[in-house]
């Protein structure tokens, strides 16, 4: 049983996100949080395995509180998955920095909402895929998360271990890369256990941010495949 936290000051769609989680068989909302005060106690004390949260809280908002449940130090660490209204809200970029694992829009379908969540408490990122090159964009842009450059990626990492990266920024999913490259499920895994503390970064979705940052692949622009 996954055991999820909920947290968006709108009643509405709090409840509604509770009720939609909590109508599948192995998802159970042990706490729903009207502000970022409120969830952080319930995590303490409840020690979810997924924290869904809203990007704009009172208190400390959703960037803050997911530095605080999945940043470095957090105890315990708490894999967040962020929804916000907004397709390119600069929130966002700050969460991806804090260590959340992903983020999706609000209106995304229900049965996106609730694979993220089993993803995420998987230890798999999600990113919205309607949004994932102008979030990367505009993510570089703006952002610095690591000193290496790609140059240096060559040396750090393997040839499959590369091979992994790049599917990764393709934004597939462990079973798709798998495929990709004719090999077992856990062999991808296992490649992405050891390059993550090679890269310097915690989750699959920094990889994926890391990887465009440093022109390992790069973005796409605005006018592509037009």
């Amino acid at each position: 049983m996954i055991r999820v936290l909920v947290a968006d000051d709108q009643p509405l769609s709090r409840a509604g996100l509770a009720a939609l989680l909590g109508a599948e068989p192995d998802l159970e909302v042990v706490g729903a949080a009207a502000d970022g005060a409120e969830a952080l106690e319930l995590a303490q004390r409840l020690r979810p395995d997924v924290a869904c949260l809203d990007v704009r809280m009172p208190g400390p908002d959703g960037i803050e509180v997911a530095r605080r449940l999945c940043g470095p130090g957090a105890d315990p660490q708490v894999p967040v998955l962020m929804l916000t209204t907004f397709d390119l809200d600069d929130y966002v970029f700050g969460a991806l920095e804090a260590g959340a694992s992903g983020f999706l829009l609000k209106d995304a379908d229900p049965d996106t909402i609730v694979r993220a969540v089993r993803q995420v408490a998987a230890g798999n990122g999600t990113l919205d895929h309607s949004l994932t090159r102008r979030v990367i964009r505009e993510f570089v842009d703006r952002r610095r998360l690591q000193p290496v450059s790609g140059r240096v990626a060559d040396g750090l990492l393997t040839a499959r271990e590369r091979d992994v990266l790049l599917h990764l920024a393709q934004g597939m999913s462990n079973e798709e890369i798998a495929a990709a490259l004719v090999v077992e499920v856990s062999t991808v895994k296992s490649h992405l256990a050891r390059m993550l503390p090679k890269l310097g970064v915690r989750s699959r979705l920094q990889a994926v941010v890391w990887a465009y940052q440093n022109r390992v692949v790069t973005v796409p622009g605005p006018d592509a495949g037009r």
